[in-house]
Parts: structure tokens; C-alpha cells; sequence
């Protein structure tokens, strides 16, 4: 059973089902362009995930059969008749646009995409903030803002080259080509294909499945994870690492899990 929550705006709705939170780009009619409504929606989206405890991750998707085409290229950075209110609350939050496509302040959260057709310019740099990656058959990414004389400012120029080969990440950021779903999966930018249409249901089951561990060491994996880059010196990396680690031994769902393992049985985790 899904729940509409009232943070929801008319370009993004945002659900709540189960532990999961379902976070859907709805401008359709735009191919799912960005919005100011759509960027305060996901701004909400993101801090509600990490408010509210009984939220284990999110699923990211849009409605239609484009997941997100970037920015509005007919209003540009006007941004259109909504522009006024992300402005007003862009003055207690300056970076609110940022946090919503997950370059800044990420949930601390896993998120879950399901991508069908395109997911270009800022499409594709969303992407990139995301933990686990579902795309149809059809999907295509691509980050072309050189093609636009404009600059992709939503961390593909420092990201890109993280995730993928370097050479590779050049080609999409130079040459602002496509890149169809099979080269996706095979340069590692994606997890997994699906039929067309699939996109959604494959990302939920990926969600059920995430929803089954431990709520807390699933956080404490992936602030591990983004914490310690290749940048930092090993020794101290592992220091971090270790630190974590031991604070995730001393929770309840901890000796939950190794008293069920004993039981041979299911854990019943509670996130403390």
C-alpha cells in the first residue's frame, strides 16, 4: 500500500511505501524537463528520507517514457512560471538546487534509480548521485552541455571520471554523445537492464531486497563508502572504516542478527 505525502509539489510526487521512498519526476509532457516545482520536490524528498527513521532508502523514477531530459532548455535559467518560489527559498537555502539533484548534502540514504528512454544532461547527472542503477532496455544517457555551449554543472566533470574509465567519461563529456543502455551496463554506469516498462518494478524489488538488512549498517556502509576516496591515505581511510564499524557491532539489530543467524531464522531488525 502506497501513501501520497503531503510534501508532494505538481511536478514531482512522492510516496511512501513501506520502508521505501518513491520519488517520481511528473512533467511528462515536458519529458520530465526540470522545474522549480521539481526541485523543491526532491529537495523535500531527499530530507524527509533522512528524517524519518521508519524510511530505509528511496526509489528515483519518472513518469512517462523519459526519465529526466535536463534543464528546460525553452525557459533556461529563468526557470519558468514556478521560478518565484524556488527563488524566495533559495534565500534561506542557497544551495537547495544542488541538494535536489544530489550534488550537495546527499540523503544519507540509499537511492534507487529506474530509468526509462532518456536521461540526458542533467538526466544523466543525477544519476550519478544515486547508489543502485535499473534501466529499460531503451534507456539512453549522455551529458551534452557542450553541445549547448553550456558547462554540466551538476558534478559530471568530477564524478564521471570516478565511476567509470577516464577515457570513457572523456568521450561522454567531450563529445556530449549518447550512450545507449548496453554500453552503460558494460562501462559500469548502470547495474542491471530490464525489458521495457520494467524500470520501476525491478528498482522496488531491488528496494525490498535492501529493506531486508540492517537499516544502520546499511548507512554506516554507504557513509564509508563515500567517505573514503581514493584520495585519502589508506591508514587513514581504515581508521574511518574501523570506527564505523565498531559503532554498528555495539547496535541491537547487531546481536539481533547473529542471535537469528544462531535461530535460523529470519532477523527482525529495528534500526537501533
Amino acid at each position: 500500500m502506497s501513501q501520497e505525502l503531503d510534501i508532494s509539489t505538481p511536478n514531482c510526487t512522492i510516496e511512501k511505501k513501506g520502508h521505501v521512498l518513491v520519488v517520481t519526476l511528473n512533467r511528462p509532457e515536458a519529458k520530465n524537463a526540470l522545474s522549480g516545482q521539481m526541485i523543491v520536490g526532491m529537495y523535500r524528498a531527499w530530507r524527509r528520507l533522512d528524517e524519518d527513521k521508519d524510511l530505509y532508502c528511496a526509489v528515483l523514477t519518472g513518469k512517462g517514457d523519459t526519465f529526466c531530459a535536463g534543464m528546460d532548455l525553452k525557459t533556461g535559467t529563468e526557470g519558468g512560471a514556478d521560478a518565484d518560489e524556488i527563488n524566495a527559498m533559495m534565500k534561506d537555502i542557497p544551495d537547495l538546487h544542488w541538494q535536489a539533484l544530489l550534488r550537495h548534502n546527499r540523503p544519507t540514504k540509499p537511492v534507487i534509480l529506474a530509468v526509462e528512454g532518456y536521461a540526458l544532461a542533467g538526466g544523466t547527472e543525477i544519476l550519478q548521485g544515486t547508489e543502485i542503477r535499473v534501466a529499460a532496455e531503451d534507456a539512453v544517457f549522455g551529458v551534452t552541455e557542450c553541445k549547448r555551449g553550456l558547462f554540466p554543472l551538476g558534478g559530471s566533470t568530477i564524478r564521471l571520471r570516478r565511476q567509470i574509465p577516464y577515457c570513457l567519461a572523456m568521450e561522454i563529456l567531450l563529445l556530449g554523445r549518447h550512450v545507449s543502455a548496453q554500453e552503460a551496463l558494460d562501462w559500469g554506469l548502470i547495474n542491471r537492464i530490464v525489458p521495457k516498462g520494467q524500470a520501476l518494478a525491478e528498482a522496488m524489488k531491488v528496494a525490498e531486497e535492501l529493506c531486508e538488512n540492517a537499516p544502520l549498517s546499511v548507512q554506516a556502509i554507504l557513509k564509508s563508502v563515500r567517505e573514503n576516496d581514493e584520495s585519502m591515505p589508506e591508514r587513514d581511510a581504515l581508521a574511518k572504516e574501523e570506527q564505523l564499524g565498531w559503532g554498528i557491532f555495539a547496535t541491537k539489530d547487531a546481536k539481533e542478527g547473529m542471535k537469528a543467524f544462531k535461530e535460523k531464522r529470519k532477523p527482525a531488525f529495528i534500526g537501533e
